[in-house]
């Protein structure tokens, strides 16, 4: 226990007040996770923070080739025909999250916070900001200087979409979340109108910045963000669900 000292003299020394009990938020990271998969995972740990059998939880990832399709549609935003999409072999998903058309690939970070904002004492548009955040300041660790735009959320260098954000909220839960491109490839990209925006391109940090970027450490450098824009402190953990899913590193964040 630490003591505070009121005044000077003889007046009375009072303890600090003791710190807050930290509260724990999981976070489970796979390489590579199919698309589907991950979506019936964030339903599942959203019902399971929803009922307060888990505390908030981040998914962290990367998946293969998909294009997804969020509560404002999208096709129409496809610049080239069903059959072309068809013959690349890459599925398209309609899901319940914000937004219009995007693509995920290998070599972007994805990030799916499940928390629970009443208990985060956190609104929508705080909560967006926040994840925002995390992506401006990971591009800041590998010399990319990227910020807000207000035609669209998420993050941009220039005129260039350089991450994403769709979230859903159900019940005062978040899923869906973030994407950072890395080292993506750009050419599905060029299909859509990513976002639904026409006239815009899309980078990624291995392009604005003129160089290979590791994976490893751009998800080391987005953990650490995580934990300085939410204020917490990540904690490695021995896997809750190796039974179930395979590829896991799992870690639990002390708030």
């Amino acid at each position: 226990m630490r003591f505070r000292v009121r005044g000077s003299g003889s007046e009375a020394i009072t303890p600090d007040p003791e710190p807050r009990t930290p509260n724990l938020m999981l976070c489970e990271e796979f390489d590579l996770m199919d698309y589907r998969a991950a979506w019936e995972l964030q339903l599942e740990l959203a019902a399971e923070r929803k009922s307060g059998r888990i505390p908030d939880t981040l998914l962290l990832l990367e998946h293969p080739p998909v294009f997804t399709l969020g509560r404002r549609g999208g096709r129409e935003n496809l610049r080239v025909s069903e059959s072309f999409l068809e013959a690349s072999g890459i599925p398209v998903i309609q899901i319940e999250r914000g937004g219009n058309i995007t693509f995920h690939g290998p070599g972007q970070i994805v990030g799916y916070p499940i928390v629970n904002l009443q208990s985060a004492r956190l609104g929508v548009t705080d909560y967006v900001e926040k994840l925002e955040e995390v992506m401006i300041r990971t591009a800041a660790d590998f010399g990319v200087e990227a910020g807000r735009n207000p035609i669209n959320r998420g993050v941009w260098v220039g005129k260039l979409k350089l991450g994403s954000i769709g979230i859903a909220v159900r019940r005062g839960i978040t899923f869906h979340g973030f994407a950072l491109n890395v080292n993506i490839s750009l050419e599905p990209f060029g299909w859509i109108n990513p976002c639904g925006l026409q006239g815009i391109g899309v980078t990624a940090l291995k392009q604005a910045g003129s160089r290979e970027i590791s994976m490893t450490d751009a998800r080391e450098s987005v953990k650490r963000h995580i934990g300085e824009v939410f204020g917490v402190k990540l904690i490695m953990t021995v896997p809750r669900y190796t039974a179930r899913r395979d590829n896991l590193r799992f870690c639990k964040t002390v708030l």
